[in-house]
């Protein structure tokens, strides 16, 4: 009623009616400066696993997707039916080499031993050795052939090459495995997945490689904590977009090839923050109107750093101890003189008391 009374009186003496307003101190608050960018899951390390050699057709496929193998681990076996018995001979082979070269070299020592005596000639002893050299060099011919084989043999059994999970199996018993065709499998090496995004050329310079960030998935609220692992060294020149992958750890939802969207926090600031209906604008930019301590309306220019769930943050222009006119601000002109209405609160227990 008293406020009513000022309004009348004022309004009485001056020929117009004195809008009455609400205003606000900001004052300061933690604020967080966040880069979002949205992306794709996929594996640090993505390991395609095919068949080398001549490959074969598949008699055994001991893994599926998902699973999670140890390094050297069979994940798959070709076909060894012609490899094995060609093993075998080049074995058996290798040991009669070794004993005919055994010989050889027995019969060359007992040369050497009645060379003095002139019980054998020269041309005999000569021989002999050259039996024993020749007969060495058959060994080790026979031993290459031998690992050559066994190594042929070996690639018959797809192994892993290091440990990590198992993206995708395109292994079926009774397929031909192909050398130089499509993998049998794909391995995400030790189980590291990441995000790999674009984000905007102006927003890759607040980005850091070790910054915190978090990773959010369709269906699933609560974020994934990662950091920033690798920025790109180049801006793409069509999208004016740069690359930005994060590391995350190993968990069962992180699926690559599953769209996700991170935010990472590039700095905090205590910055005032407003309600949108404070902030105006228009060609000059961004403003709000400020009631100083005459009651008189100011136009203050501020520069807009984001928004949170609170508002619109402040980043410029303000230092929070300032009366903001956070309603209706666009129906008062500049150097307007108005009324401030007491806060809300106060005004409630005025009405209580009343009652």
């Amino acid at each position: 009623t008293r406020m009513s009374s000022s309004g009348a009186s004022m309004a009485s003496e001056t020929g117009q009616s004195v809008p009455l307003v609400t205003v606000s101190a900001p004052g300061l608050r933690p604020v967080a400066t966040r880069v979002s960018f949205t992306g794709t899951i996929a594996a640090r390390y993505d390991m395609p696993i095919g068949a080398d050699g001549e490959g074969g057709r598949i008699t055994a496929v001991n893994v599926d997707v998902g699973d999670t193998v140890r390094k050297g681990q069979v994940l798959a076996r070709l076909d060894d039916s012609v490899l094995r018995p060609q093993v075998a001979r080049l074995r058996a082979a290798l040991e009669e080499a070794r004993a005919q070269a055994a010989l050889s070299q027995a019969e060359y020592r007992r040369a050497q031993g009645v060379e003095a005596a002139g019980a054998l000639s020269a041309e005999e002893i000569e021989r002999r050795r050259a039996a024993a050299v020749t007969d060495a060099a058959r060994v080790e011919v026979a031993a290459a052939q031998l690992a050559e084989a066994e190594a042929r043999l070996e690639r018959t059994w797809i192994r892993a090459p290091a440990d990590g999970v198992v993206l995708t199996r395109n292994a079926e018993v009774g397929q031909t495995a192909v050398p130089g065709g499509e993998p049998l499998f794909r391995l995400a090496k030790d189980g590291e997945v990441e995000l790999r995004g674009k984000v905007a050329e102006q927003d890759l310079p607040a980005l850091a490689v070790g910054q915190s960030a978090d990773v959010y998935l369709t269906g699933i609220p609560t974020p994934f904590k990662g950091r920033v692992r690798l920025l790109g060294a180049v801006i793409d020149p069509q999208t004016r977009l740069g690359e930005v992958r994060i590391a995350l750890p190993p968990h069962p939802a992180l699926r690559p090839g599953a769209f996700a969207r991170a935010e990472v926090v590039v700095s905090e600031a205590q910055l005032p923050v407003l309600p949108q209906t404070a902030v105006l604008s228009d060609t000059r930019g961004n403003y709000v109107f400020v009631v100083n301590g005459d009651n008189v309306v100011e136009r203050r220019d501020v520069r807009v750093g984001g928004t949170v769930r609170e508002g619109i943050v402040i980043a410029s222009g303000l230092d929070g101890n300032e009366r903001i006119v956070t309603t209706a601000g666009g129906f008062l002109r500049e150097g307007e003189i108005v009324a401030v209405a007491p806060p809300a609160v106060d005004g409630t227990k005025k009405a209580e008391s009343s009652g």
